[in-house]
């Protein structure tokens, strides 16, 4: 993905810019900025055209983003991080022994580091383990699910794997192999629910043809109102 920055009605803008194989060009809005997707072949200055063309639209959106932004997590003392909907305060005490251990009890999130650690690596060493508890939390929330939904397909529980991806919640390969956001952990379960059917969908249309929603339909008669839900929210701690 390359970086890319313009001068947008006097104020600069820096974007980041991707290519794939679509045939249309596709802009996204989220709490890391804007991203310009265009098909294989187009060159670069298609994107800061498109950007130029549609300010008017990106602008007050990237405003919008900015007014509810939240700070990083960066494993210092004091921060949040998000999971399932809310706020959860991640909890840093000392103990004797030499890994870093997290673990949820109750509205907190506990980390436990070792009380000889210099204190100038201890953010870093929190940073890595929340990280991790994120990952394996994620893929062990997402996994059943998807699997309930292939099942109501009649398709075998695909693989599923977590990555924090840049510009989308959830991809299905042509393998059938599932790679999910670990982001959207931050999210309501619900809406969490509703990347999951979707792409448990995918697994028998590639595409988002008549066919495709037919089945989400089936699947889950509701997935508008949760796909609109998604787009309006700034989930907790979504910025890690």
């Amino acid at each position: 993905m390359q970086t890319r920055t313009i001068e947008l009605e006097g104020q600069s803008l820096t974007y980041r810019l991707r290519h794939a194989r679509r045939r249309t060009i596709g802009l996204r809005i989220d709490a890391d900025g804007l991203v310009i997707t265009l098909p294989q072949r187009a060159p670069a200055s298609e994107a800061d055209r498109v950007a130029r063309a549609r300010a008017g639209w990106i602008l007050p959106r990237l405003e919008k983003w900015s007014a509810k932004a939240q700070p990083r997590f960066t494993g210092a003392p004091g921060q949040t991080i998000g999971y399932l909907g809310r706020d959860l305060p991640v909890i840093i005490t000392a103990h004797d022994r030499a890994r870093t251990l997290v673990t949820l009890d109750g509205d907190s999130l506990q980390v436990r580091v070792d009380e000889r650690m210099d204190p100038a690596l201890r953010n870093a060493a929190v940073f890595r383990a929340v990280r991790r508890w994120r990952a394996d939390t994620a893929l062990a929330f997402y996994t059943p699910r998807i699997g309930a939904y292939a099942e109501a397909l009649g398709r075998p529980a695909p693989l599923v794997k977590v990555r924090a991806q840049e510009s989308r919640w959830g991809s299905c390969s042509s393998d059938g192999v599932i790679r999910m956001n670990v982001r959207l952990i931050a999210f309501p379960e619900n809406e969490i629910d509703y990347v999951c059917a979707h792409e448990a969908c995918h697994l028998i249309e590639m595409n988002h043809s008549p066919r495709f929603y037919a089945l989400l339909d089936r699947l889950m008669p509701d997935h508008k109102a949760r796909r609109a839900a998604m787009r309006d929210r700034t989930p907790p701690g979504h910025a890690f």
